[in-house]
């Protein structure tokens, strides 16, 4: 049995730069995916994109160059393109896949790849799967990664932007952003939202800022996912300049992240409520909502509110993706930042969620803050957050044990509902929860919490601590 060095997670196979992540074995990657798509059409074609890490165009040229020579036609990015742009591009011009190399929002010393299929969503475990196949093939029979043709005379260069822009200005109301006259911070994280997010909110007329934009292979240190943490720098010059408004992207620009008039960083969870809540109000959207098992039950209280079909999936966009492609849903996302809306991406699209959020701020004259509190009186409140607890060895296998059992008791309030469509989700009698999932490449369990208060939330938090650490 050969060692994979090839896994795809939840959005693709991620590695440290050099030691995992390395030219060889993006080549195995690619030449997977090669056999993958010629199993299936005797002359596919793709599209490889990249982002602002380091080595990534390089990486991207390694990936064209081993598809080319295995006889697929492909088109290579010019500059560094968000995962959404990449994901369009396959739609609009019917390709049967795409790589981009991209670590997301992982810190600088990753980077990954991650494969889309003809549709433009993340590929689905059964095609990940297969592809991790192939390279097992290729490297038990010592396969070369390199193929019998020209890949010069097979690749080609592409610009994914104008009709991306195109489409998303079919899609939001930019004319209301421009007439509310809004001042707008924005923050790329040196990531490949840059010329995209920043160009339509001018083009609508919006006084916009732009901070960390330039390519920063080290990310300045931080990484590039718009937490808290590191949005500081944002909600700082959003209070000093008086924007009503700051967005965000990731490194990829699947990932969304807020800071509000006041410098409050703003959850995705509670993004997502107001915003499903805005598009079937406002908008008059029909259809359902989609969230993760993971993701806030406020969107539940949102569904019920208006009367629209709720549907919940594993972790992971992908399965979100697949209510977006069946066209149920007026808006899917997951509490780690991403989203999509009906008749767009089966894929995470965070310039698409920040050009919404400030179309929903201009349209109903209210913040982010004022908005969640309308929110909070038609449905009640919620409060939720998600932790990493580290295990050790022992205590991982107690835990594995544990999350097999059918509790009736939780932090001393009864369970009423056990949930296993990802971990395991205990919902009690009160309407508060405790989802557990173990990593499957970290000795670490996420664990998520929502209760009505933060008092109960507290008190939730510290259950679900002693419920791993202790025998």
């Amino acid at each position: 049995m050969v060692d994979n060095p090839i896994h795809f997670g939840t959005s693709g196979w991620r590695g440290v730069i050099a030691d995992d992540f390395t030219f060889s074995n993006v080549r195995l990657a690619a030449a997977a995916i090669a056999q993958y798509l010629l199993s299936r059409s005797s002359r596919p074609q793709v599209i490889v994109g990249y982002d602002t890490r380091f080595l990534a165009e390089k990486f991207a040229e390694t990936a064209a160059e081993t598809l080319g020579s295995q006889g697929l036609e492909t088109w290579v990015c010019q500059r560094p393109d968000p995962t959404p742009a990449i994901s369009y591009h396959i739609i609009h011009n019917k390709l049967d896949g795409g790589i981009n190399i991209t670590a997301s929002h992982n810190p600088a010393q990753y980077s990954g790849l991650k494969f889309s299929s003809a549709d433009g969503a993340p590929a689905l475990p059964e095609i990940t799967q297969e592809i991790e196949s192939w390279v097992e093939r290729f490297l038990s029979e010592g396969r070369s990664t390199q193929g019998s043709m020209d890949a010069a005379s097979l690749c080609h260069r592409v610009d994914p932007r104008p009709a991306y822009l195109d489409d998303l200005r079919r899609k939001v109301e930019l004319k209301a952003i421009g007439e509310a006259h809004m001042r707008i911070a924005y923050d790329p994280l040196y990531g490949t939202g840059r010329g995209y997010l920043d160009q339509l909110l001018r083009e609508a007329g919006a006084s916009v800022h732009t901070i960390h934009d330039y390519r920063d292979v080290l990310f300045s240190g931080v990484g590039p996912e718009p937490s808290e943490k590191n949005l500081g720098e944002l909600s700082q010059f959003v209070r000093e300049q008086g924007c009503a408004l700051g967005v965000s992207t990731d490194g990829d620009a699947d990932r969304f992240g807020f800071v509000d008039a006041d410098g409050t960083w703003i959850q995705p969870n509670y993004i997502l409520a107001v915003l499903a809540d805005y598009l079937i109000e406002v908008r008059k959207i029909p259809g359902g909502i989609g969230r993760s098992v993971a993701t806030t039950h406020l969107i539940d209280a949102v569904a019920n509110y208006h009367h629209v079909p709720l549907y919940q999936t594993p972790v992971g966009f992908k399965y979100v993706g697949e209510l977006i492609k069946e066209d149920k849903i007026v808006l899917g996302g997951e509490e780690s930042a991403g989203l999509s809306i009906r008749g767009h991406l089966p894929e995470k699209d965070g310039i698409l969620a920040c050009l919404l959020v400030a179309e929903a701020v201009a349209k109903r004259g209210l913040s982010l803050k004022q908005q969640l509190a309308a929110l909070f009186d038609k449905v009640g409140p919620y409060y939720s957050v998600r932790i990493n607890l580290s295990l050790t060895p022992e205590v991982k296998e107690r835990l594995l044990d544990k999350l097999q059992c059918d509790w009736e008791e939780f932090g001393a309030r009864k369970v009423t509902k056990i949930d296993r469509t990802d971990g395991l989700k205990m919902i009690r009698a009160d309407g508060s929860w405790v989802l557990m999932r173990p990593s499957g490449t970290e000795p670490v369990v996420r664990v998520y919490c929502e209760a009505a208060s933060p008092a109960e939330l507290d008190g939730l938090i510290a259950s679900a601590k002693t419920f791993v650490m202790n025998p």
